[in-house]
């Protein structure tokens, strides 16, 4: 009768494992040797916010603003401001082609511009009063208007987009370079940087062209948060929006400077 003892009959269940089979030594071991415990696995680096990206807009910013108010105050001579356009210029190659994320690279070209900007800008103030103002506000007319179509996607960036884009840009730059080359045997060059329609209607293009960057910068910002870009990746976007910002504050400069200057 003793097999029908429940007390019994659970005993034996227990000491079977309740119909388990029997581990064998290696996979005792294994669950010996296993940790108790493993915590999560963490993310190598910390990904980029949009706050990085606006910390580092503003030191960028910053330090072109400081280098223009330098070059201002203290009158910076022809030859330092050009000086200054070429050491920008380098800078500016190498952060965009390699991609580079290096602080003290993106911080210099922005220095450099700077100089650059301020002494030129000068010049334009002298011989026009209230440009400089102008232009800035017209800059920051363009970075606000472009920020509302990219958050209503009014205009979507699609890969064509982005090709287009570079290709008109690479285009346009192009332009500009044989405009000065035929520049030195024709006054005026092809008439692309005239007081005259040809000349309104190229700046024109290139403010719009400026924007169209604007708007890809945008668009990496936002693809490099969703995605989990490195914290690093928040300096490259702060370069892109700072070039696309110059570019767009010269030409609305010289926009303005065609309908302004009485000479």
């Amino acid at each position: 009768m003793e097999s029908k003892n429940p007390v019994f009959s659970r005993t034996r269940q227990q000491s079977a494992g309740w119909g388990a089979p029997t581990p064998t030594p290696g996979q005792l071991q294994n669950m010996y040797d296993s940790p108790s415990y493993a915590p999560p696995v963490r993310p190598a680096f910390r990904t980029m916010t949009l706050d990085d990206v606006v910390v580092r807009g503003f030191m960028t910013l910053g330090t072109l603003v400081v280098g223009a108010a330098a070059a201002w105050y203290f009158k910076v001579p022809t030859g330092v401001a050009v000086a200054s356009a070429i050491v920008a210029l380098v800078l500016g190659l190498v952060a965009s082609f390699k991609q580079s994320v290096n602080p003290a690279l993106i911080l210099g070209y922005a220095l450099f511009e700077g100089v650059f900007l301020g002494a030129i800008s000068r010049v334009f103030e002298m011989y026009i009063p209230g440009i400089v103002i102008q232009a800035v506000l017209g800059t920051a007319l363009a970075f606000g208007a472009v920020l509302t179509v990219y958050a209503l996607r009014i205009v979507r960036v699609t890969p064509k987009l982005v090709k287009f884009v570079v290709a008109a840009g690479i285009a346009a730059l192009a332009l500009v370079l044989v405009n000065l080359v035929v520049g030195i045997f024709n006054d005026g060059g092809l008439g692309l940087r005239t007081d005259s329609p040809l000349g309104w209607g190229f700046s024109l293009l290139m403010i719009l062209l400026g924007c169209f960057f604007l708007l890809l910068d945008f668009d990496s910002i936002e693809q490099g948060v969703r995605e989990g870009a490195p914290e690093k990746f928040a300096w490259q976007c702060a370069f892109g929006l700072t070039l696309s910002l110059v570019w767009i504050y010269l030409e609305v400069l010289r926009f303005i400077s065609y309908f302004t200057n009485s000479d």
